[in-house]
């Protein structure tokens, strides 16, 4: 596992806190998906679907999608991680609720 891959692993699971301290948001889905696939293969599994995911409507009722895994994909540090593909779909999700990594 690469540097980049750790950081974007613990990044993830900080958010998961974050959401949950900051939000009163708690995603026992995600937390189960960071146990089962880490941080990269949760994102990954998560843009791969065309569904919008109930924890990304949540953090929007709670104006914090800079919590998303969408938006965390956006970040200049992992943007080697992800293809053109993934990030696409990772920004149309945002900007179509009006934010702008």
């Amino acid at each position: 596992m690469s540097t980049q891959e750790d950081a974007f692993n613990e990044a993830m699971v900080e958010i998961y806190h974050r959401a949950k301290v900051e939000c009163g948001y708690t995603s026992t889905r995600i937390r189960q998906m960071l146990a089962d696939h880490g941080g990269l293969g949760t994102a990954r599994r998560l843009l791969a679907s065309d569904d919008i995911q109930y924890g990304f409507t949540e953090l929007w009722e709670r104006n914090r999608l800079d919590l998303t895994v969408e938006a965390h994909v956006l970040k200049p540090e992992f943007e080697g991680l992800f293809s053109d593909v993934e990030r696409r779909r990772a920004k149309g999700r945002l900007e179509a609720l009006g934010y702008h990594p």
